[in-house]
């Protein structure tokens, strides 16, 4: 019984110290509620140029209706591309510095840099 008892402690010791999650891309987030029939498209970019640098992501515009941000924390970096329009938008991984990513698997705090940066520009949009 004992030796059930620890396997299983054990196992949710190991489970725990699982550094990394399955990555996912936001694809197309619709906006349109939030944009409403006064916001340009010029607002979506600015909502998400500064929703970006607000969390300390480097935001910068590649292209007309593309943004490329990068974190960068600690010894670790994320680049995302984000390209928009007025219906939606998209957070899509380009790269990695040691994030352990392996062609599915991404450190455990990519996804919520993610959906943090999603929150910030879903807000900005509204109060913009």
């Amino acid at each position: 019984m004992r030796i059930i008892i620890l396997s299983l402690l054990l196992a949710g010791c190991l489970s725990a110290c699982n550094t990394s999650r399955p990555l996912t891309n936001l694809n197309d987030h619709n906006i349109e509620y939030l944009v409403g029939q006064n916001k340009t498209l010029d607002d979506v970019r600015v909502s998400i140029l500064q929703a970006g640098q607000v969390l300390g992501w480097e935001m910068q515009q590649v292209k007309p209706n593309l943004i490329r941000g990068t974190l960068v924390l600690r010894a670790h970096t994320a680049v995302v591309d984000i390209p928009y329009n007025l219906e939606s938008y998209s957070i899509l991984y380009v790269d990695s510095v040691n994030l352990d990513y392996d062609g599915t698997n991404i450190h455990r705090s990519y996804p919520r840099w993610v959906n943090n940066l999603k929150a910030k520009i879903d807000e900005f949009i509204v109060t913009k």
